[in-house]
């Protein structure tokens, strides 16, 4: 917790008087009396910097936190390890504090930041070129629709029913007011059918969205779905975990035009849902429809290596019928923290934690139908599964609270029929302990509802 000392009543003046007025009020004179607040507020009395830091303390205590219990929440959001090195990078003042870099000859640190990243991305989804990061994984995936529909100008998009219902959301609300038409598969096989996704295709389809491994972490087969989605002449938008892909094909390898995904497994923390940081890759030929910005590499007029602003696609830089994103920015110090994490992990070592994501949660499936339970789809998965629970899910994670075990995500409130069915997620820092701690509390739970 960082101290604030205000500023005093003739340093305030001070500033009013710089900027031409004579009091805060003369600030507000576009603001309707009637929509201004009458009196004061009403907070309790104020209190010293000692009783502030022990109440907002005791305040903060009442939150779990990953870094006290045992985590086993997934569904988008990971609590994998984060070496010191990418806080130490990160918050250095010239990265934590620098803005958006439109001066390339003052900006070369974060210009070239940015150019790794992109550079990146591309190794790792096997792609050709990959932006300068979006906001997160589901706007990520609502823009690659709007580049797909920005290519064949066409306007209904079938979707995977598997695709995290979350980034689903993100994706409507984007396209609401659009015209899109959206049709989405059934989930209730935990995995998507290419024949269903080829039925739904039609002259009209602009785009097909995968995600691989998708929601209940099976592995999809994404080349089906990729060859169905290009037989109409539709393009394959593939979203996928970037840590699967240790040991998962390359989506370039099974026919994905556009990739994109979450990069908060990447060096990020859970922090409540942000900021995180949105990937986006594509193939060569979709270069001038890719939204936000992409850093290039060049050399001066002394022959020295430096870094501009090569691609700025947006109303700001160009005229705005030929802009291809309203993005406005985009996710530089995050993306800088997966930069800083992918190069400390290195080729082998994104295999190695990719490895140990999935033997954990192997070992985990294998002791929880030794004690009984059934898991929800009995398919190939990556590092998490559905398992199900007698009686409510909710109420199972609800009592893996009371032992300070964060115990997945019910998925009742999600899919109807699901109500006793919960999402497990294990990452590398889950130890054999905590997962054998888990099985124990779930079985003694579930006996406690069967009786």
């Amino acid at each position: 917790m960082r101290g604030f000392i205000p500023g005093a009543d003739r340093e305030k003046q001070q500033m009013l008087d710089a900027i031409g007025v004579e009091s805060f009020e003369d600030l507000l004179v576009d603001i309707p009396e009637d929509l201004r607040l009458q009196g004061s507020l009403e907070l309790p009395p104020p209190v010293s910097e000692m009783e502030a830091r022990k109440l907002l303390g005791d305040m903060a205590a009442r939150n779990a936190s990953a870094a006290e219990w045992t985590c086993f929440l997934g569904a988008g959001a990971y609590d994998h390890f984060i070496p010191s090195v990418v806080d130490h990078i990160t918050s250095r003042s010239e990265f934590s504090t620098a803005y958006t870099p439109y001066q390339p000859e003052v900006s070369q640190g974060t210009l070239q930041s940015i150019f790794e990243f992109q550079s990146l991305v591309a190794r790792l989804t096997g792609m050709e070129i990959a932006n300068a990061s979006l906001y997160d994984g589901g706007s990520a995936m609502a823009e690659a629709v709007l580049m797909a529909n920005a290519v064949n100008r066409r306007n209904q998009i079938v979707v995977s029913g598997c695709v995290n219902p979350f980034r689903l959301e993100v994706l409507r609300s984007y396209l609401r007011a659009t015209g899109f038409e959206i049709k989405v598969t059934d989930p209730g096989e935990g995995v998507t059918d290419p024949s269903q996704i080829a039925a739904l295709i039609g002259p009209d389809t602009c785009c097909v969205v995968l995600e691989n491994p998708n929601f209940f972490g099976i592995v999809e087969d994404g080349a089906a779905v990729g060859s169905a989605a290009h037989r109409d002449g539709a393009l394959f938008i593939a979203s996928v975990d970037p840590i699967s892909l240790g040991l998962l094909a390359a989506p370039s390898a099974y026919g994905a035009d556009i990739v994109v995904g979450e990069g908060q497994a990447l060096g990020t923390p859970l922090s409540y849902g942000g900021p995180y940081l949105g990937f986006m890759a594509s193939r060569r030929e979709h270069l001038r429809r890719l939204p936000g910005r992409i850093v290039g590499r060049t050399v001066d007029a002394d022959g020295k290596t430096c870094y501009c602003l090569t691609l700025q696609t947006r109303e700001q830089h160009i005229r705005r019928e030929r802009a291809t994103s309203n993005i406005c920015t985009n996710q530089a110090l995050i993306a800088l923290r997966a930069t800083v994490y992918l190069a400390w992990l290195g080729k082998q070592g994104l295999v190695e934690l990719a490895g140990l994501c999935l033997s954990k949660a192997v070992y985990a499936r294998e002791k929880l139908i030794e004690s009984g339970f059934k898991l929800r789809f009995d398919r190939p998965f990556f590092r998490e599964f559905a398992v199900e629970v007698p009686g409510s899910a909710a109420r199972m994670v609800d009592r893996l609270a009371d032992s300070k075990i964060l115990g997945g995500l019910p998925l009742g409130d999600l899919y109807p029929g699901f109500e006793n069915s919960v999402l497990l997620a294990f990452t590398e820092k889950r130890t054999r302990e905590e997962i054998d701690n888990l099985v124990t509390v779930m079985k003694q739970i579930a006996e406690e509802a069967k009786d």
